[in-house]
Parts: C-alpha cells; structure tokens; sequence
C-alpha cells in the first residue's frame, strides 16, 4: 500500500494531463445522464426500501416479545439484524450523503434523517462527507486510513504497538459504530488535551454523541427488554438487541474494508498532489482509492450499493440504486485508460483487507519472507526489533529489506 508516487511503477504515469482531463469530461457525462433521468422509479425505490425496513423492524421486535422461545429468539434476531444493515446502510448512508434530497421529501432528506447508530448524523456528515470523500486515501488528511488506530503504509515508521494493530482492528469491528463515533469526535486528539484547552464545539458535539448513545441503549437494552418482561423474554430479547447490533457492526466494518483497504488500492501522499486539484484530478483518484465486491442484487442491497463502491466514490450524491447501472460505463473508461478497476467477491475482498492489517502490523517485508525454513530466525530478528531501541530496529529493518531484495530477484531470475 505504498503511497502511488512511491511505487516501481506509477499506475497512472501514462497518463497525459489530456487525459486525466478527459476523464472528467467522460465521468460528469455519466453523472449529469443519471441526474438528468432520476424520476419517480428512484424515489418509489427508497420510500419501498424504509418502508420495507420500518415493518421488519417493528415485526422483529414483535416476535422478540416471545423471545423466551427458541425459534422466534432465531427468527426474531435475524430480522432485527437485517433491519439494522438496511437502516445503517442502503439508507440512512445514502440519505445522508444527499442522494435523496431531490425529492424535496422532508421525511427522507440529508438535513432531518437521523440514524440508528452511535454517531449523531451532523458529525458523521461532517467527517465522512466532507473531509472523507474530499480527501479520499491521502495519507495523513484521510483518518479513514485506519481510523488513526493502524498503521496503513508502508512508508510509516513502524513501531512496537502496531503488532496490536489485527486485535484492535477486531474490536472495532464488533463496536464498529462506538469507534466511528469516537472517530467523529477526533476524541483521542480531544483528550490529550488539558480541560480548558478544548474547544467549545467538541464539548457540545461531545454531549450530543453521549446522548445520542444513551438514547440507543435506553431503546435497545431497556425498553425493548422490558416490554417483553410479561413473557418472560427479558434477557432474550436483551441479547437477541446485542447480537444484532454486533452483526450490524461486523458487516459494515467489513464492507467498509473491502471498499477501502484491500491490497492493489492505492494512496497517495499530500505533497504530491497538485495545490488545485482539477476535477479530472479527483476523479482518478477516487478510481484507484477505491475496490467493488462483485455479488448478487441481494448483497448490493444489503452493503447499501458500497459494493459499488468505486462508483460511490465517484459518484456520491447520485441514487445508490443507480450505481448498478453505471458500473459497466465506468468499467469500459477504466479499461480504455488502461486503470485497474478493482473488483472481488466478498470473501477475497476480506481477505485482502485483513491480509494488509496484518502485514503492515509487522515490520516491512517481515511477512514475506518469512518461510517455515526460515521462521525461527525471522521470529527471533522480530523479538529483537520488538524489545530492542531505534537503532536495533533499523539495523534489523536493513536486513529484512536486504532479504526482500534478495527474494525479489530470485523470482525474477526464476520466471
């Protein structure tokens, strides 16, 4: 995941500045043709998808009521499961990046929409629309380059503390919405400072996000549970609230990866990009900071279309439902440009995220070529860089990136 300007080969070095602008010729042209025929088909599509998840919601909180058996805790759960990936992801995410605010309906518009999530929806508008889709994959500008938790290029220094880094990606996964909302607040920068330093408006985003939280568990872990005391389904609807919010989490956390971090995206470096970026600019940089998971209409619906999530990056405002559509167009520029549209199943896609966790947890090149021949050493030279000083750890980096260079050339020799 080197930064782009620092790679053997720079993917998009044949490109012209003619040709990046044209680029953004053809992709506004793709753009203004979905927003020229949005129409009454889009907007019976998203007023079917809420309606469609506000009546499995309150069924599946209804079957919950008799929790205490086991057949309607299964039933029950998965549908309140579904509900919540529908609600986090095919809509309250689209709405709230405006996709829907055409319609002029006040019930399903980027200013009133207010998710079932940790995150209060001015903050997440602020740090994923605004700074997020603006600053896509740029090192050190994009904090959803491992939500300032991981390491996530190889041009960062390693250290100790990032061995830690596949645990730590785990528990995000599974309080997913906690450490989006924490990311909102920028609130490891916010309390490391003293009291009084911090800024008014983090204290008042500060309150609103705790009661934003306290709202959600009061409703999950309190009045939903008691209102199944008669039947005795307390504690089963308790947990059954628990493990939907847990496979909410888990699912969007790995589509989030698997749109964002698997092997062969790209990131770039803020000194290399131009002071005024064009918008041809923009755009090829979202085309290669961005991966697709292939899969059937039922999967895309349920990442809420961020299977398509080169066009997303592309296009984030348009209709989610559309991204379908224009796939195959932007497909066919990425293949006339010659540009890898990157694109997997769901399983390869997860595997390349996690597969990046854990080789950029260790020190560069460490994993590679470390072979079962090989790995007492290698795990005695990673002891040593783990326990050792600065100097240690460079002297012992020289050597990995010497045994790098090595393999390297053996393979080429070999092929």
């Amino acid at each position: 995941m080197t930064a782009i300007t620092r790679k053997a080969e720079n993917p998009v070095a044949h490109l012209t500045p003619e040709d990046v602008e044209q680029i953004g010729i053809e992709l506004d042209a793709i753009r203004q043709e979905v927003i020229d025929s949005r129409g009454e088909g889009d907007a019976a599509y998203i007023r079917r998808i809420v309606d469609v998840q506000r009546k499995l919601e309150l069924g599946s909180r209804a079957v919950l009521l008799v929790s205490v058996l086991p057949p309607a805790w299964i039933a029950g759960t998965i549908g309140l499961s579904v509900a919540k990936i529908l609600e986090n992801m095919e809509i309250g995410h689209n709405v709230m990046h405006g996709q829907w605010d055409w319609m002029r309906d006040p019930k399903i518009h980027s200013t009133t929409w207010e998710w079932d999530n940790a995150s209060t929806a001015d903050g997440w508008k602020h740090s994923h629309n605004e700074i997020h889709h603006t600053y896509t994959n740029i090192v050190g500008k994009d904090n959803d380059l491992g939500y300032g938790i991981m390491r996530v290029d190889e041009d960062q220094r390693w250290h100790p503390f990032h061995l830690g880094q596949p645990l730590w990606n785990f528990i995000n996964a599974c309080f997913f919405e906690y450490g989006i909302a924490a990311y909102d607040l920028e609130l490891g920068k916010n309390l490391a400072m003293p009291k009084e330093k911090r800024s008014a408006e983090f204290k008042a985003n500060l309150g609103k996000t705790l009661r934003k939280i306290r709202k959600q568990a009061t409703k999950d872990y309190v009045v939903n549970p008691a209102l199944a005391l008669p039947t005795g389904s307390f504690v089963p609807t308790l947990a059954a609230n628990f493990v939907a919010n847990l496979v909410r989490n888990l699912w969007s956390h790995s589509v989030i990866m698997c749109g964002h971090f698997p092997e062969g995206v790209e990131t770039f470096e803020k000194a290399a990009l131009p002071e005024k970026e064009t918008r041809g600019e923009w755009y090829v940089r979202q085309m290669l900071g961005s991966a697709n998971i292939s899969g059937s209409r039922f999967m895309h619906l349920m990442t809420g279309n961020l299977s398509h999530q080169i066009e997303h990056h592309l296009f984030p405002d348009l209709p989610s439902n559309r991204y379908a559509e224009v796939a195959p167009k932007v497909k066919a520029l990425f293949d006339k440009y010659d540009l890898n549209y990157h694109e997997a199943p769901l399983p390869q896609q997860v595997a390349s995220a996690w597969h990046k966790v854990v080789r950029l947890s260790l020190p560069n090149g460490w994993l590679a070529t470390t072979t079962p021949a090989n790995a007492p050493k290698q795990l005695a030279m990673l002891w040593k860089m783990t326990t050792g000083d600065r100097r240690t750890r460079r002297a012992a980096q020289a050597r990995l990136d010497q045994l790098a260079r090595r393999q390297r050339t053996e393979v080429a020799a070999a092929a």
